[in-house]
């Protein structure tokens, strides 16, 4: 039963995140710590899976033609780092005390996509220079947080007025090397994986994943826009209500 759920859990977070650029390590850590796991040992879980998951989630997109390749790399390098300094500092010390920040950044950030797509404009090219302190907070966040990634670096680049479809391929393709980086570092601080958790979540993530790249190359730009922001806005909103323990 307990290889179902979780076979489950893999599949429709990678659904969600390979459609809409977020929320494979947030659903899949929730699940997990609601299933009594420490969170050091959720976020080490589901990263080593998201290994195989972004792996196939990157491949999709870049064969629909989804990925911006030169923000892949701008976006990968600033995460990789991010990420191992998240990774450590989760592995050894508590730092939960920023989800709520975070939580907060994300709603107004979740507000304002909806806001763009009730008038939407033709995309303009963000900054030279942001998406490296974006990929950088995003992979800190993802690591120490158990999720993160994809609604920081995907709501900050449609929000800064990136094409979604380009935007959510190329967050799915730099979230490999992320993820690479960020496994590594729990591996090294606190062993290996469990494989009775890590395997369903393997399995239901790679089937998944190529129907995420195929959606985003055919949903229109409004469409993605808007299910972009409801989703960060439920997402951060949770985060928020658990962060004050009010559920």
């Amino acid at each position: 039963m307990e290889f179902l759920l979780l076979f489950a859990i893999g599949f429709v977070a990678q659904l969600v995140d390979g459609a809409l650029g977020m929320a494979f390590g947030v659903i899949s850590t929730t699940a997990l710590l609601t299933m009594g796991i420490p969170p050091a040992h959720a976020s080490a879980i589901v990263h080593t899976a998201e290994i195989f998951t972004t792996g196939a989630s990157a491949a999709s997109h870049a064969y629909h033609r989804n990925v911006d390749w030169w923000l892949v790399v701008r976006l990968g390098i600033a995460g990789v780092l991010g990420a191992v300094l998240g990774a450590w500092i989760l592995s050894n010390a508590d730092a939960s005390s920023i989800r709520p920040i975070v939580s907060g950044y994300l709603l107004v950030m979740g507000l304002y996509i909806l806001l763009k797509a009730a008038r939407l404009a033709p995309a303009r090219a963000m900054p030279n220079a942001w998406p490296v302190p974006v990929g950088f907070v995003a992979g800190f966040l993802d690591a120490s947080g158990g999720g993160g990634w994809g609604p920081v670096a995907t709501s900050s680049l449609v929000g800064a007025g990136h094409v979604p479809r380009k935007a959510i391929g190329s967050v799915n393709a730099a979230e490999f090397f992320v993820t690479v980086a960020a496994a590594t570092t729990f591996f090294v601080e606190l062993g290996a994986s469990p494989l009775h958790s890590l395997v369903p979540l393997i399995l239901g993530g790679v089937l998944a994943a190529p129907i995420g790249g195929w959606a985003v190359k055919r949903l229109p730009a409004r469409a993605l826009m808007v299910a972009v922001g409801l989703l960060i806005v439920a997402l951060s909103v949770w985060q928020l209500l658990r962060a004050l323990r009010w559920i």
